[in-house]
């Protein structure tokens, strides 16, 4: 897509109108609704002076994307589909960064194809049929896996979790899974999952092959309960044949603090490799005036205990490089139609930070406006030295636009 074609479809979206889902149908025992999102966006980064990490001091560019979205439910049986068309500069895709792999989430890329190098994308997000009686729910195919109780570190959410500095979690990205939940009482589930793994392929069109990789599986196991005011669950299973054990709680204490916690404890299937812990917990409160304040606290074990020994790892290897760190958040609204959140968070380890800003306006029952900055604070590297892990992220300011139809 040419940038005056971009242009085009921006200008569009200014004089967007209130609407619905373009096909709705309610019978006596089913449900067919097919809605959309279109987004489209501008975005500026200012990376680090460092020739040896970024070819790019300034990116700048701009980006739109659109998803069509069908559901279909008739009795017991339930079918739903997203398809999604983005446009996304590759400077705005590697951030200017010279080692960045153009990897997506790992997932078959037959429902993936990319064109205009890899610029534009037309994939299959979600695709999958669900059974649901009184006690079973079992969904097979392309679906969105979450198995996260805390909101900004979410150590047992292994399938595509959100970075905590991430605002925008309308939609999950979705993952090859069977899942089935079965109800063992009014308050008590266990959940079987599995989620299938892929080979390598840089040169493929989401940088995964077609071909299932059963050294990359996932195969989990969790049963939750309620007492009292709090839920608490056990996990235990597989994950790319590392032995995972652990398990989440959440709830409220003296009717006023939120209390959320998550971690598991994995045994490396590779050899000479310890064991590790990752942990995190968080504490939250919602004022009557709106205002939400967050405080979590995470203790990743695969993570350094110093900036010499920083490792990048790859896909697998996740967001984070230390083995210490806290992340605030507040939202607030300020009216009816404008929101605002901020969220810091903070490396132990390096003492570097990261500050990210959001604000969402309404400006129609279906169309909104979005704001948002990030702010890195942290040593900058010196050549191949790394001296903080903050201190590699650029500073970012992104304006977007969203409708929905």
């Amino acid at each position: 897509m040419c940038l005056p074609k971009l242009l085009f479809v921006l200008l569009l979206l200014l004089f967007a109108q209130p609407c619905h889902a373009f096909v709705s149908w309610q019978g006596a025992e089913g449900v067919v609704e097919l809605r959309g999102l279109i987004t489209g966006s501008s975005s500026t980064l200012t990376n680090p002076d460092n020739s040896m990490f970024y070819n790019h001091k300034n990116v700048s560019g701009m980006a739109a994307s659109g998803r069509l979205m069908l559901d279909v439910s008739y009795g017991l049986f339930s079918f739903e589909a997203h398809a999604e068309q983005n446009y996304v500069p590759l400077k705005l895709q590697t951030g200017g960064a010279r080692f960045v792999l153009l990897q997506g989430v790992e997932r078959s890329d037959f429902l993936d194809w990319s064109y205009d190098s890899k610029q534009s994308h037309l994939l299959i997000d979600r695709l999958n049929a669900q059974l649901s009686t009184d006690h079973l729910n079992l969904k097979i195919g392309r679906q969105p896996v979450s198995l996260a109780s805390t909101f900004y570190f979410t150590p047992n959410d292994f399938f595509a979790p959100f970075a905590a500095q991430a605002f925008f979690r309308a939609y999950k990205p979705g993952v090859d899974a069977i899942r089935a939940d079965i109800q063992l009482a009014e308050l008590s589930q266990v959940s079987l999952i599995a989620v299938m793994g892929y080979q390598l392929n840089p040169s493929g069109d989401n940088g995964w092959s077609n071909d299932p990789d059963t050294a990359r599986h996932a195969y989990l196991t969790r049963a939750s309960t309620v007492f009292g005011d709090f839920e608490f669950a056990l996990l235990a299973g597989s994950v790319k044949k590392d032995l995972v054990l652990g398990g989440d709680f959440q709830g409220e204490l003296f009717e006023w603090l939120g209390v959320r916690g998550e971690g598991h404890v994995v045994w490396p299937d590779a050899p000479l490799q310890g064991s590790s812990v990752e942990f995190a917990l968080g504490l939250e409160h919602r004022w009557e005036s709106s205002l939400t304040l967050r405080l979590e606290q995470f203790y990743h074990g695969r993570g350094s205990s110093s900036v010499a020994g920083y490792e990048f790892t790859g896909p697998d290897g996740g967001f984070y490089l230390a083995r210490h760190y806290t992340a605030m958040g507040a939202s607030y609204e300020f009216t009816a139609l404008l929101t605002g959140d901020l969220t810091t968070v903070y490396n132990w380890i390096d003492q570097s930070a990261l500050v990210a800003l959001y604000g969402l306006y309404s400006l129609t029952d279906e169309s909104e406006v979005a704001l948002s900055a990030t702010l890195s604070a942290g040593k900058q590297p010196q050549g191949a030295l790394i001296q903080s892990e903050f201190g590699l992220y650029a500073d970012a300011v992104s304006l977007e636009y969203r409708i929905y139809f």
